[in-house]
């Protein structure tokens, strides 16, 4: 499993798949690392607790420990409460102590000397020493297609998940991220396990955020982890059989609380009431549904907000204030930028998705014939190029415009967007005349053509300043 899993994250580096990181947002990042908070919290509270928990999703351990409630192991208890006393007081004394490491090395020695699982207290029991032995798998050719669907799926859920933490972490410490090159790393330990006969491998938050709150800013932490585990697995198996269970539970619990954003998400709700609800989102879904679902959901809902903006874009009419700067006014029917003239900003690129959105507000401005408006200028600063299915919707709203005597026009057209004029063939249609480089121009434009059409008479215009 893990070799199928690593090559399936080479794959995916040669596929370039790192970008899945861009679509993950500040706002889903809080959200999902709040959520593996609560979620890897809960797991250690039956540790915590002495209470035994079979239920493998974050709700229903919660009920079963609810219930459990009177079975807490008192003695389990006791130890948990002076694990957490030893180190909250060790990080308000000494805060550069290795609080943590202090309190395994003391409770296993505690548990060795008063003999804590005698007392009902689980430990951890006997450890395999020795360093791992570099083997080949033993496996058929006929075993692995039966793995390939779970292979693919560990490398899906570790490219999100990694793409997440590293995010989180590298926005932290200002640190440029390349999740590419983190999919190399991440198929090379894959492989490695695979021949030294370990789980698939995975960048863990929870270990991140551990190694992260000692200090630890570079890959001298990864090496220095190495060579302990080694002599741990090389001298010290023995002694660690008698570490209790529900001080690794304390250690994982302690961790679990620095994931929880609380004021991140306080943050995003004074801000962004939307965004808060993302986030929120996000969090339930990763207790409720698990880690993997709620990444992959929070993927597509990021996703699915880029398209709600690009779906409802801002837009309005643009008067000149005061100081002949625009500034935009809803585009409520009957708007203008001035009599006969509206100036429409549409702030998104237009596509089939949006065009009739465009075309709807469009005629809804120039109102019913017999209309007021003669000249209706589109700002298209801000659409970034227009498709095949929108370039249609413009042609035919070009001709309900002309038919109703008003005259279509374009300004500011981006030069990439001007391309996509060119090869759907709306410059032919609308007239290149009608293409301004300026609102000013369009503007002046405008006020030449009134000025010699006092009535702004119904009969179509030339403009008399060309783009």
């Amino acid at each position: 499993m893990a070799l199928l899993t690593a090559v399936f994250l080479l794959l995916g580096r040669l596929c370039g798949l790192g970008f899945v990181a861009d679509f993950l947002s500040q706002t889903v990042l809080v959200g999902f690392l709040t959520g593996i908070g609560l979620q890897v919290g809960i797991a250690v509270l039956g540790q915590m607790l002495g209470i035994q928990v079979t239920s493998r999703r974050s709700i229903l351990q919660l009920v079963e420990i609810s219930r459990n409630l009177p079975k807490v192991h008192l003695h389990t208890l006791a130890v948990t409460l002076a694990v957490l006393a030893f180190v909250f007081a060790l990080r308000w004394s000494a805060p550069k102590a290795p609080g943590p490491m202090l309190a395994v090395i003391l409770a296993t020695a505690a548990s060795a000397l008063w003999n804590f699982a005698g007392h009902g207290i689980a430990i951890i029991g006997a450890v395999a020493g020795g360093l791992p032995h570099l083997a080949m798998p033993d496996v058929s050719w006929s075993d692995i297609r039966p793995l390939l669907p779970v292979a693919g799926s560990c490398a899906i859920m570790i490219l999100t998940q990694s793409a997440a933490t590293s995010r989180i972490y590298a926005a932290r410490h200002h640190q440029r991220l390349d999740e590419n090159q983190d999919l190399i790393g991440l198929s090379a330990a894959n492989a490695a396990a695979a021949f030294s006969g370990t789980f698939v491998v995975n960048g863990s938050p929870t270990q991140t955020a551990m190694v992260e709150s000692v200090g630890s800013r570079s890959q001298v932490a990864q090496v220095t982890t190495a060579i302990v585990v080694a002599l741990v697995l090389l001298f010290l198996t023995k002694p660690l059989q008698y570490l209790p269970q529900c001080v690794l539970g304390t250690l994982v619990f302690l961790v679990a609380i620095r994931l929880i954003k609380l004021r991140s998400l306080k943050d995003i709700l004074r801000e962004s009431p939307a965004e808060f609800a993302l986030a929120v989102t996000t969090t339930l879904v990763v207790i409720t549904a698990g880690v993997e679902v709620g990444i992959v959901l929070a993927m597509v809902l990021s996703l699915l907000r880029i398209v709600h903006h690009s779906y409802h874009p801002r837009t309005g009419v643009m008067i000149p204030d005061e100081a002949n700067v625009w500034k935009l006014i809803p585009p409520t029917p009957g708007a203008v930028t001035e009599p006969g003239l509206v100036m429409y900003r549409f702030g998104a690129a237009l596509f089939y998705a949006n065009a009739s959105r465009f075309s709807d507000e469009v005629l809804g401005l120039v109102g019913p014939s017999p209309t007021t408006v003669r000249w209706f200028i589109v700002d298209a600063e801000a659409i970034t190029n227009l498709d095949y299915s929108a370039a249609r919707v413009v042609e035919e709203l070009k001709k309900n415009l002309t038919d109703a005597g008003v005259q279509l026009g374009f300004a500011r057209v981006p030069w990439n967007t001007r391309a996509d004029f060119d090869r759907h063939h709306l410059t032919e249609v609308i007239g290149s005349a009608w293409i301004f480089n300026r609102l000013h121009d369009a503007l002046d434009a405008f006020e030449a053509f009134a000025a010699k059409n006092p009535a702004l008479s119904i009969a179509a215009a030339q403009p008399s300043v060309k783009s």
